[in-house]
């Protein structure tokens, strides 16, 4: 009976440890034009693009990234989770990119649903919106 019991408890204690590595879903997907066939990509790839550090596909086609305005709770997620920066610090980057002639940041978007709206108007635009939108006909792209 002690074995049995025994080994109970270092099933349940395994058991827990196992589901304690696991990630939390995000609360975010990322979404692209139907016709674009991006289907995965790596954090690296999406911080290179939504950063304006990478502006052409594989195609030569330019990339339209876009994202949802400051105050979005998933602009929050997908800066920290992807971009690897706080929304301020991605706004302090763009000041300094906008200051030196270098380039403009991403349109920003109030609402989930003109982020699908216009990935849905541009073939070769990308974004994120969270999870629960009706995307319409957008695809998701699977972030590795």
């Amino acid at each position: 009976m002690r074995t049995a019991i025994w080994i109970s408890l270092c099933f349940l204690l395994l058991a827990d440890r196992a589901r304690g590595t696991e990630r939390p879903a995000p609360h975010y997907r990322v979404i692209v034009n139907p016709q674009n066939p991006l289907s995965t990509a790596d954090r690296k790839f999406l911080a290179e693009v939504f950063l304006k550090k990478r502006s052409r596909w594989g195609n030569n086609e330019a990339i339209r990234p876009v994202d949802l305005v400051p105050r979005a709770s998933v602009r929050h997620e997908f800066s920290d989770k992807v971009l690897d920066r706080s929304v301020s610090a991605v706004k302090s980057y763009w000041q300094q990119i906008i200051f030196s002639g270098r380039g403009v940041p991403p349109p920003e978007l109030g609402t989930d649903d003109e982020v699908v709206s216009y990935v849905l108007r541009y073939k070769w635009a990308i974004g994120y919106v969270s999870a629960e939108v009706d995307l319409r006909g957008a695809k998701v792209v699977e972030v590795k």
